[in-house]
């Protein structure tokens, strides 16, 4: 009887206690050899992006469904790991991988709460559960999650476990590890984050999305006092660090500034070349792109763009709203972000609802939140839409969706997005490496890069290399061709009888071909043309680039009626700009892997070393010294205002005024501005190269050659400089001076020399 007595009871014991830990004792033993090895964590390779960057190796973009930056933890700040700490797992260096206080902690909370579920994973359970197992919320999961725990705490210390967690844990915007999120929610390296950066970053492992500080920056603001507090009661920072963390302010980030330089047109360019070679490699393997872009010429390129494209659309008024939110529903935070969401990003031009309009002042919420008032300076440029002088879909009333931009003095004004666009590219002319690329106004709006892929006519911009085949067939700048009008029947055109027009309507007369480019005379340009012949040209044209087919044999292509890109143009002027030589543009330099390995190298052809000169250096040089006086003294005298010497080019401007160029250079540097509507319309009777895109080039050569020291074209050898008289005769006493060949020149260097003796005549009967 009394064995029986504690006989049942030790059984139950046993039961209750000894099975569930031979239970367990067994389901380890069996689990344990199963479980994944760690090759994955001791070997990590995670998918790094395309990165892209500059000439100096200032990152312009990536490209890649995560974006990372690993990091040494050796090279993680102590700020950044004590909030990490504070936030996720404290005891972190004290457990073996598992918290078994906070377990019990957490299991406490659940059943006394009812209602949130707190967790208790450490950091060590996150990186088992990020690298090996899935999000389930299953008792299997969650004992492989405490056992791959156990098995990393064995295997790696815990500085190479808070290492992997630093670089693998996901943090919302596809950044992957605190370095990629500090670039993309702070724009600074992790090296340089503060307590208030630092506390932030650690709040977004909870929940991502939830804490995102650009999508919800109130939640995140809430979450990152959160972590200070708790940095402060663990002792991780003092009494003044947390009130000075508390106070400092935080800016999200948009989309479109995440990388400094607007570079999205030439990242895709480089994007495009990089998958033809390494395909879906492209994007996972960590592959490093150095462009031949420079990150200051880039952001000046950018300015010019958007301030010329502003400045145009400012010059043609303002349109309207771009709609309306019906404000009788509320004024709420919510409501006015909802109806903001369809309002594109674009840079500084900020989505606005207006709460408050007058003809003298204008209240508007922001996309993101800020109040902005609007002086009347502010709203000249719209003032007629603020009163009842137009249109009831063009008026600012309350409600109404509009752009507000911010002047570099801070001050609000209305400003709207353009419909025209424009396209810069600059390159240097000895090797063709390409320093600016922007192609067009917005690339999140319109992906199309009007500099490789705008098929548009040149306009007087082609002249340049009309001039040039004419000095190869005996022309000097000293010869006389008469500006008078031209009339051409249908017989001669072989379609509709054509009359063309000098740009201004007026006609000069006799001139020298010099001054004939200086004024951008299109009647002289036509006589050239037919005294050398259409068919000539179009063969000379090949040798800058240009593409025979895209410039028809007809009279027409002394004005521009063929097609170019910029691209192009660029190339075609670096020749006079270089002496002679045929470069190729190119913007990679080279291609490194994840270790720094150069897979590839540029090699290109400079001019003097390995270029083929495809033309005359006297050539060169006579027209350099010709589009020298475009800027001096002609169409382009705009540019005079850099107060350099050193400066060459050509306006263009084509019928109707579609498309408005400007290609100039220096010895150092060649850059081509256009502007032009996609579906080509006129840009405005008063719209030239010289007014619309000369500034873009302006203000961009303005910052890029502000360090460069000005230039002298030396004449080259066989070439004499004389003086001529105005009708362009040699004569000792003429005011003025020009450049003549000096082999083989006839005893009237001002007189056309003809590849053929016979046909001189010929050619200066068409010439006058």
């Amino acid at each position: 009887m009394h064995f029986r007595r504690w006989f049942f009871p030790l059984v139950v014991l046993l039961t209750l206690f000894l099975l569930p830990a031979i239970l367990l004792g067994l389901a380890v033993m069996l689990t344990y050899p199963s479980l994944p090895t760690l090759d994955v964590l001791t070997d990590y390779r995670p998918k790094i992006p395309l990165r892209i960057y500059s000439a100096e190796g200032v990152l312009l973009n990536e490209f890649g469904e995560e974006r990372r930056a690993l990091v040494k933890i050796s090279e993680v700040p102590e700020v950044m790991k004590k909030a990490i700490l504070a936030a996720e797992d404290d005891k972190f260096y004290e457990h073996g991988g598992v918290d078994y206080l906070g377990v019990l902690r957490a299991a406490i909370f659940n059943f006394t709460s009812g209602g949130a579920k707190q967790g208790a994973s450490t950091i060590t359970m996150q990186v088992a559960r990020n690298f090996f197992l899935s999000k389930e919320k299953t008792f299997t999961r969650k004992f492989n999650e405490v056992m791959l725990s156990f098995k990393i705490e064995q295997n790696l210390s815990k500085n190479e476990i808070l290492q992997l967690y630093i670089n693998q844990i996901y943090l919302g915007q596809r950044a992957y590890g605190f370095a990629a999120a500090s670039q993309v929610y702070l724009g600074k390296p992790l090296a340089q984050v503060t307590v208030a950066d630092a506390a932030m970053l650690a709040g977004l492992p909870k929940a991502p999305s939830t804490f995102n500080p650009i999508v919800n920056p109130k939640r995140a603001k809430l979450r990152q006092q959160y972590v200070l507090r708790r940095m402060h009661e663990l002792h991780f920072i003092s009494d003044q660090q947390l009130a000075q963390a508390q106070q400092q302010p935080f800016i999200p980030r948009h989309a479109n500034q995440e990388f400094g330089s607007k570079s999205d047109y030439i990242s895709e360019m480089v994007r495009q070349v990089v998958y033809d070679e390494y395909k879906d490699e492209t994007y996972t393997s960590g592959l490093k792109v150095y462009t031949t872009i420079r990150h200051q010429d880039q952001q000046a390129a950018y300015k010019a763009v958007r301030n010329g494209v502003l400045e145009y659309d400012r010059r043609h008024g303002y349109r309207g709203p771009e709609g309306f939110a019906d404000l009788k529903k509320g004024t709420q935070e919510e409501y006015l972000e909802e109806a903001l969401q369809d309002a594109s990003e674009n840079d500084d031009l900020i989505p606005a609802v207006v709460l408050d309009a007058s003809p003298s002042a204008l209240r508007a919420y922001c996309k993101g939140g800020e109040i902005a008032e609007v002086g009347s300076e502010g709203l000249q440029f719209a003032q007629r839409a603020l009163t009842g002088k137009v249109a009831l879909n063009q008026r600012i009333v309350v409600g109404s969706i509009i752009r507000l931009q911010k002047t570099d003095k801070g001050v609000w004004q209305i400003s709207q997005v353009p419909q025209v666009e424009a396209a810069f590219v600059s390159a240097d002319p000895h090797d063709g490496a390409i320093h600016a690329l922007i192609g067009g106004f917005n690339f999140s709006h319109n992906q199309f890069n009007r500099v490789t892929q705008a098929w548009r006519q040149p306009g007087s911009s082609i002249k340049p290399f009309i001039y040039s085949a004419a000095l190869e067939k005996g022309f000097t700048p000293a010869t006389i061709i008469n500006d008078a009008p031209l009339t051409f029947d249908s017989e001669q055109t072989g379609s509709d009888p054509w009359q063309p027009k000098n740009y201004d309507g007026k006609y000069d007369g006799p001139m020298r071909m010099r001054h004939a480019l200086t004024k951008s005379k299109n009647m002289v340009s036509i006589r050239i043309l037919q005294a050398i012949t259409p068919h000539y040209a179009q063969d000379y044209l090949t040798k800058f680039g240009f593409i025979a087919e895209k410039h028809p044999p007809y009279l027409t292509m002394a004005l521009g009626a063929g097609s170019v890109t910029p691209l192009q143009m660029v190339a075609g002027y670096s020749v006079f700009a270089n002496g002679g030589y045929s470069v190729t543009p190119y913007f990679i330099q080279r291609i490194e892997d994840a270790n720094g390995k150069v897979l590839s190298q540029a090699k290109p052809a400079i001019a003097g070393d390995g270029a083929n000169q495809v033309i005359d250096v006297r050539n060169a040089f006579t027209m350099v010294s010709m589009m020298g006086d475009v800027v001096k003294h002609g169409t382009a005298y705009r540019a005079m205002q850099l107060g350099r010497q050193d400066l060459a080019g050509k306006t263009g401007t084509t019928n109707d005024s579609t498309d408005a160029w400007f290609c100039g250079f220096q010895p150092t540097l060649v850059g081509v501005a256009w502007m032009g509507f996609d579906q080509p319309r006129s840009l405005g009777d008063k719209e030239t190269g010289g007014g619309a895109a000369l500034p873009i080039w302006m203000s961009y050569m303005e910052k890029a050659l502000k360090e460069v020291p000005q230039a002298l074209y030396a004449m080259p050898d066989n070439m004499v400089a004389a003086r001529i008289n105005d009708n362009g005769q040699r004569d000792p006493n003429g005011s003025l001076i020009e450049y003549f060949y000096q082999d083989g020149a006839t005893a009237d260097p001002s007189a056309p020399r003809a590849t053929e003796p016979k046909s001189s005549d010929a050619i200066k009967d068409q010439l006058l």
